[in-house]
């Protein structure tokens, strides 16, 4: 099953493609370390929560998708996990799968955060970066600097000679949004749509309901739990009769007392995350949905070849 939506009036500023203007497509990846804003700005971009957002890093495990089509343009964004030193197999894939999408990519985002701007690592990351698609500077957070901070960070960008454009944004609060999709569009390659105009993703509803649960389990534990945790969703069924959808889904950590965190006291933690993932996932769909939630273990799952490739987490 393929996410869609009917979209009327997103980005209105894009609209109004005269004649002369060639209808261009294209892949668009979002780069940078991990938590400066590259899922909140996939987000704000397509106009649809897709990726699951929270204020630790490494939030993001694998590409993500984000499909905006304007009259005149379609992007195709991808959403990637931060790149960083790995410290073990999941997070190797991680890397690898951020590497890939810039690789395949038209163009590249390459996200900063302006509060902390310029910084070693991101120019380390921007040497490392493929050279054929166009890249484009996006200082992100640009709400929480004053903005004649913001010029260091501009001219010490520059001085690279990497980038085609600068577009400072807030992605949180949707400011550089939509000069960002201007600024973009002309370095879009000439081509036709290559998904309907309602999609906006090509990845299966499966994922952004597991992609739900597992950002409440982010949000609602600490230290390594999060980390060790992924989302399995073993049934989903939309029961027209009953007007709603049953999911069936499957959390899954390392250990047993990580298994505990999650269950808490009497089940406390784990309807915590339940009742949280639901409100949201029904926003998702739509509709009413009943979700049951049980917590397994897995091992060491995140230094397993198979089992991160079970869990979705395998070269893209």
């Amino acid at each position: 099953m393929t996410t869609r939506r009917i979209r009327r009036g997103a980005h209105g500023a894009l609209s109004g493609m005269s004649e002369d203007q060639p209808f261009r497509a294209g892949y668009v990846a979002i780069v940078g370390r991990p938590n400066v804003g590259k899922s909140t700005l996939l987000n704000a971009l397509v106009g649809q929560k897709l990726a699951a957002v929270t204020n630790k890093p490494q939030t993001t495990r694998t590409r993500i998708s984000g499909i905006l089509t304007a009259e005149d343009a379609q992007y195709v964004f991808l959403d990637t996990p931060g790149i960083f030193v790995p410290k073990y197999k999941l997070q190797e894939h991680m890397v690898r799968a951020a590497y890939a999408a810039a690789k395949g990519a038209d163009i590249i985002l390459f996200v900063v955060d302006a509060v902390d701007a310029p910084h070693a690592a991101d120019d380390d990351l921007l040497a490392r970066l493929p050279s054929g698609p166009v890249t484009i500077l996006v200082p992100n957070k640009i709400d929480r600097v004053h903005k004649p901070l913001l010029l260091p960070v501009l001219e010490h960008y520059a001085a690279k000679g990497a980038f085609a454009e600068f577009v400072p944004t807030s992605a949180r609060k949707g400011a550089g949004v939509d000069s960002l999709l201007t600024a973009m569009r002309p370095h879009l390659p000439v081509n036709p749509q290559m998904f309907p105009e309602d999609q906006v993703s090509d990845l299966p509803t499966r994922f952004f309901v597991a992609e739900t649960v597992r950002e409440k389990v982010f949000l609602r534990t600490r230290q390594e739990v999060p980390y060790a945790s992924s989302v399995v969703v073993e049934e989903f069924v939309e029961d027209a009769g009953a007007s709603r959808t049953f999911i069936r889904a499957a959390i899954y950590v390392e250990r047993s007392t990580q298994k505990g965190i999650i269950i808490g006291k009497q089940g406390t933690m784990l309807r915590d995350i339940g009742r949280d993932a639901r409100h949201d996932i029904e926003d998702f769909l739509g509709g009413p949905v009943f979700l049951e939630l049980f917590v397994g273990v897995r091992d060491g799952w995140r230094e397993h070849e198979q089992m991160i490739r079970e869990f979705g987490y395998g070269a893209q």
